[in-house]
């Protein structure tokens, strides 16, 4: 009996375990940053696709990455990880090596110093970029230069506007802007949100980083409204928690005091 309790003491934490791999680290750094295919991921690393489909396989085991099916491509799949469960393993991962490491809370971002200029896009402009630019602005606490826009922008979805006005946010008289109107701006953040318009996005001048995060179009989850209404909320959810890590990278970047 004391064996076996010494044993579970000593046990490596999954976390550790998992990332204390080097191509499994460099696949949860490269995936921390922007949804990738397997051939991106490969190219990344140095590393044959066999081998990163391998250990992508075991972090999806350990429900650390996501996969998805391309919207733009069915043949193609891009990889996500799940921020929040590495947060959570990790704080694990502290306690396992001393009491005194526990965290009390885990701090949620509130504001940035320096605020970035941050374009958000996907192809219709009517749910998933306007959303993000909603939920973005409030995240950072402080006027910021967001916009949102579309490569084929079509009307403001009802399901946008009423998800957000349940978190307070109202959304109702914004309207659906294009691309082009900003082929000339400059912004230091491009994030994409759908993989259609990651393909035809525009070069933006001054170099911006550019982000995708693949996330399927919530209008497309059934017929009607009322059809498609948990699609919406599962996505303000999964936008509420990209967006908390998002303003966290802005804090924490150094680059964001240049200005835009």
């Amino acid at each position: 009996m004391a064996n076996t309790r010494e044993a579970a003491r000593s046990a490596i934490p999954l976390f550790m375990e998992l990332a204390g791999h080097p191509i499994r680290w460099g696949l949860l750094r490269e995936l921390a940053g922007s949804d990738l295919r397997v051939r991106e991921l490969s190219a990344r690393l140095n590393a044959p696709q066999n081998l990163v489909s391998y250990h992508l396989g075991r972090l999806r085991s350990a429900k650390l990455v996501k996969m998805r099916r391309s919207s733009a491509d069915g043949r193609d799949a891009y990889y996500s990880v799940d921020l929040a469960r590495c947060r959570d393993l990790l704080a694990e991962s502290g306690a396992a090596l001393h009491p005194g490491l526990t965290p009390g809370h885990v701090p949620q971002p509130t504001s940035v110093d320096t605020a970035p200029s941050v374009l958000f896009a996907c192809t219709g402009n009517s749910a998933r970029s306007q959303m993000a630019e909603a939920l973005f602005s409030r995240a950072v606490g402080i006027p910021v230069r967001t916009v949102s826009a579309g490569s084929h922008p079509t009307p403001l979805h009802a399901n946008a506007v009423r998800v957000l006005g349940h978190r307070g946010i109202d959304i109702s008289g914004w309207t659906s802007k294009s691309l082009d109107e900003f082929s000339a701006s400059r912004f230091d953040y491009v994030v994409t949100l759908c993989d259609k318009v990651r393909e035809v996005c525009p070069e933006f001048p001054g170099n911006p980083r550019v982000i995708h995060w693949s996330l399927a179009d919530p209008a497309a989850e059934g017929q009607t409204d009322a059809d498609t209404y948990p699609a919406f909320e599962q996505l303000a959810q999964e936008l509420d928690t990209r967006i908390s890590f998002l303003v966290e990278l802005l804090k924490n970047n150094p680059e964001n005091s240049k200005g835009s």
